[in-house]
């Protein structure tokens, strides 16, 4: 595990006990026996961030894991078994869940996305719309459900949206400046219409096209344009209604926020027995 992840667990440890866990201090100093029990089918991820957790309370904890990252899971089916001090285990208990939950949504929500368009070629991106504090680790769920990961964040990518290309002057100009002191770096530029795209295709440097609240129709003449040029993306109010309809037009990509930001945490209990 990184030590930004480690960090990561370590902080939802400090802001949840704080100055300790009253509630637990009242529990005898006994051994008990748990399970981690799934409510609901999911794609499960988040088990090192949740054992994390477990062990960075109590490192005695024992846990046993029935399931690995990745593993498609039904209603009440037990993920792992745990033993250990009463208090130990309860006090770990909300962030372990918190992270295996969280994770596991994101990871069951694009699964369920990719599932949709499997009959393309188009693959399915994350954005930078997460949940602060969790870039990473809901980057690594989206890859467990069979999503591709976009850029990380502001630094290891040059993309060019409405503002940059405004403040530049024009399409044309932002791309020069960009390709000329980030030559090394992908660049990405926002299209909002058919004639934007028109010219960024004949600009030198550019990575990818993103093709931003395209209709079905303007996508498909939009492929048309691109072929052999540049790879599109598609981006802006893509949903489960839509988005066999995105795939079909032929665009190289998909990108989705809702994957990261609009998720339900999956429903997950620990009980001991």
């Amino acid at each position: 595990m990184s030590e930004d992840s480690l960090s990561v667990v370590q902080q939802a440890l400090n802001e949840d006990i704080g100055s300790g866990d009253v509630s637990a201090s009242l529990l005898p100093d006994t051994q008990v026996s748990a399970s981690i029990i799934a409510r609901e089918s999911a794609v499960i991820f988040g088990i090192e961030y949740a054992q994390q957790a477990f062990l960075s309370i109590d490192d005695s904890i024992k846990i046993n894991w029935m399931v690995a990252d990745g593993d498609q899971v039904a209603k009440n089916q037990i993920l792992c078994t745990l033993g250990g001090l009463a208090s130990s285990v309860v006090s770990a208990e909300r962030v372990a869940l918190n992270f295996l939950q969280t994770l596991s949504a994101t990871a069951t929500q694009t699964h369920a996305l990719v599932s949709k368009i499997a009959h393309t070629n188009t693959k399915l991106l994350d954005t930078r719309k997460t949940i602060p504090g969790l870039r990473l680790a809901q980057k690594q769920a989206v890859k467990c459900g069979g999503g591709v990961n976009h850029r990380l964040g502001l630094y290891d990518c040059v993309m060019l949206k409405e503002n940059h290309i405004i403040a530049a002057g024009s399409i044309k100009q932002a791309v020069q400046s960009a390709f000329a002191k980030y030559p090394n770096l992908p660049l990405i530029v926002e299209v909002e219409n058919l004639d934007q795209l028109q010219q960024t295709l004949v600009l030198n440097g550019v990575t990818r096209a993103l093709c931003d609240n395209f209709s079905i129709d303007d996508l498909a003449k939009a492929v048309v344009l691109a072929k052999g040029k540049l790879p599109l993306e598609a981006s802006g109010n893509i949903d489960t209604d839509n988005i066999v309809a995105t795939a079909n037009t032929g665009v190289d990509y998909i990108s989705i926020g809702s994957i990261t930001k609009n998720i339900q945490a999956i429903d997950l209990s620990l009980r001991f027995s």
